[in-house]
């Protein structure tokens, strides 16, 4: 058929229509009119706009879309995640916050919501002035450098011109690590130190004690990472290492009055375990920023380090209530909270290397493991009101030395002989050790000069009144005995 055949069909066809539009349909005119007397006739109107930027938008995008490469694409991707991953690990100073807060007793809530929120901010500060160089910047196997306050383009692991992350994606995932080093000491020192004190603590902590050893496993020229040992996502470079800082403080401020009395351990609950609960919800979301997100890319392994992530907090939680409702008749939610935690803390390592079944035995016995670490700080009279050495230090050491057990490529379990496993050690041993001396160092500095402690009448009133001069549950009866009973 020939092309002047087909256009007289289209005329024709169009004569067709407008004789049908005319017979049918009103003049515009009047149609407008008409449309426009209905009652809601402007909400159509005001969507024109939006449809206009729509298609604008999406005619851009198609274009630039065309322009990029593959690699472009998975590029912006890459950044998009652990964008959104830093976000998560960033809300879990929230979680923090609530778990802490509910652990405790209620005269002592606005300072323990008011360390859990400056100490973010304290701790981006820092990572940003010299924490991020020490732990990233070029230098050799023991110490970073250069390139301080995010200046200069330092020498960075896993980042490349043009590829890769932006330095600022990267910065901001690892300073929200940084801070959640912090965040694990508050709880263990909760309710009796200064707040101060707790301040400058952090800023070291998070600015040099944190990227030192941080250096030596994560910035690709580190000495540890040269020598094996592996840690995906901070068992020990986040977890112990926030867990030896937070048992060195506990020991060098002493136990609450009135916890240990009489050689027995007297329990002082926490005024809110619906919030305690709560915040235990948000740290398991905020996880899957923690884990996930150490990918450093948008890739087919994310979904399969969620789902070990997952296993392990599960079988943590179960471990523990069973754990403890074998050891004390009934089933105890804090250590139901923990157990979770702990099972988190210890697939934290190993959460890309190992299988689904290695997932969930690193959490079971997580889950027993921190029960029998509660009582056993208890027992050495180590007060830590909401068992943060427990779930960070002790499973962070077990779920480090798991790798050299579970990991399908090394681990011991899997053929690799006890090579992987030697260097698990040696990291834990080693980045223990550096941190436990600073730390030490830090806690008794601050004791004999500012003094860490609050004086007995204002631990006993509470630190909201003495330190900050305000309740966070103004008008409700508070009891300031000493065991601190529902207060």
């Amino acid at each position: 058929m020939s092309r002047l055949v087909l256009r007289k069909k289209g005329r024709s066809r169009k004569r067709r229509q407008s004789s049908f539009w005319s017979a049918n349909v009103p003049p515009i005119s009047e149609a407008v009119q008409s449309y426009f007397g209905r009652r809601d006739g402007w909400k159509w109107v005001a969507c024109v706009p939006l449809a206009l930027t729509i298609l604008g938008v999406w005619g851009v995008a198609a274009y630039a879309q065309e322009e990029m490469t593959a690699a472009d694409v998975q590029t912006v991707l890459d950044n998009i995640f652990v964008f959104i991953c830093a976000v998560l690990v960033i809300f879990m100073n929230a979680g923090f916050g609530m778990l802490e807060t509910g652990f405790c007793r209620q005269k002592n809530a606005v300072n323990i919501l008011s360390k859990n929120l400056i100490v973010f901010g304290l701790a981006v500060l820092a990572f940003w002035a010299i924490g991020f160089s020490l732990m990233f910047g070029g230098g050799n196997g023991f110490i970073g450098g250069g390139g301080f306050f995010l200046t200069g383009a330092p020498e960075t692991y896993g980042l490349e011109e043009g590829a890769g992350l932006t330095i600022d994606t990267f910065f901001l995932f690892q300073a929200a690590f940084a801070a959640t080093a912090a965040t694990i000491v508050s709880g263990a020192v909760a309710e009796r130190i200064k707040f101060t004190d707790f301040l400058i603590f952090s800023i070291l902590l998070t600015g040099v004690s944190y990227p030192i050893t941080g250096h030596w496993v994560w910035s690709g020229s580190g000495w540890l990472g040269a020598a094996g040992f592996s840690d995906f996502a901070g068992s020990t470079v986040v977890h112990s290492v926030g867990g030896w800082a937070a048992l060195m403080g506990a020991a060098f401020l002493g136990p609450r009055i009135g916890k240990y009395q009489d050689d027995r351990v007297n329990a002082i609950p926490g005024h809110n375990m619906s919030i305690a609960m709560l915040g235990c919800l948000i740290l398991w979301i905020g996880w899957y920023g923690f884990n996930p997100g150490s990918e450093l890319a948008a890739s087919t392994a994310v979904p399969f380090i969620a789902v070990t992530t997952t296993l392990a907090a599960s079988a943590g939680g179960v471990a523990a209530t069973f754990t403890a409702w074998a050891l004390n008749g009934k089933p105890d939610l804090s250590m139901i909270i923990n157990g979770i935690l702990a099972g988190l803390v210890g697939i934290t390592a190993g959460c890309a290397g190992v299988n689904y079944i290695g997932a969930i035995i690193i959490g079971l016995i997580a889950g027993v493991i921190v029960v029998f670490s509660v009582g056993f700080f208890d027992s050495i009279k180590i007060d830590d009101p909401v068992g943060a050495i427990s779930v960070h230090l002790v499973c962070g050491i077990w779920g480090t030395l798991a790798v050299g057990l579970f990991a399908t490529e090394g681990g011991l379990f899997f053929g690799g002989g006890f090579g992987q496993l030697g260097a698990q050690i040696l990291g834990i041993l080693s980045i223990g050790l550096f941190t436990v001396v600073f730390t030490s160092i830090v806690w008794v500095v601050l004791k004999s000069t500012l003094g860490i402690r609050v004086d007995p009448e204002e631990e006993m009133k509470g630190l909201d009144i003495g330190e900050h001069g305000m309740e966070a549950y103004s008008g409700f009866l508070k009891d300031t005995s000493d065991m601190g009973g529902i207060s």
